[in-house]
This record gives C-alpha cells, sequence and structure tokens, in this order.
C-alpha cells in the first residue's frame, strides 16, 4: 500500500498547472492536505514568471511559490487544469 502511494505521488511531481485557457501558471510542487478529512485544499504551485498570468497577479518578486485552492482544479490529467478565476496572489508563506 505505501509504495502505491509513493507511486502516485511520484507522478504528480513537476506537473504543469494550467488555465482552462491554456495559460501556463507553473509547475506542481507539492498538495497541502486537511489532516482530519484527508482532502486535498491546496496545490503548491512553483509559478512561471514569464506568464502573463502569473504577472497580472502582481506577486512580489520573491514570491515563486503560491497556493491554488484545489476547488479550482477542473481536471488532471498529464496536467492540471484550473479556473484562472480562482487563482489569486495568495503567497505560499
Amino acid at each position: 500500500m505505501l509504495m502505491y502511494k509513493y507511486t502516485i505521488a511520484k507522478q504528480l511531481a513537476s506537473k504543469r498547472v494550467i488555465t482552462g485557457r491554456g495559460e501556463e501558471v507553473g509547475k506542481l510542487i507539492d498538495v497541502l492536505v486537511n489532516e482530519l478529512t484527508g482532502d486535498v485544499e491546496y496545490l503548491l504551485d512553483e509559478i512561471d514568471s514569464q506568464s502573463k498570468l502569473v504577472k497580472s497577479l502582481n506577486l512580489n518578486t520573491g514570491d515563486r511559490i503560491i497556493k491554488i485552492p484545489y476547488a479550482a482544479v477542473s481536471a488532471v490529467s498529464d496536467v492540471f487544469i484550473v479556473d484562472e478565476k480562482q487563482i489569486t496572489a495568495e503567497a505560499e508563506e
């Protein structure tokens, strides 16, 4: 069972995160899970600083990682597809 979980986690590492319109947001580096329910709450995303969408968020130059609510995820395959309206400039602290 542990090997199965490790395999899934390894497959998620570094997946690209894009919007439904195909705009690059960045790449997945981690997920935040609610310890009580086991539900994924946020994706931690290393931003693509060249992305037009990311530039529009007006992040501080030091912010490289943002939290994206898991509710924003509309599909997962080779990439995570997220609703850009739910992406905010909430940087991970």
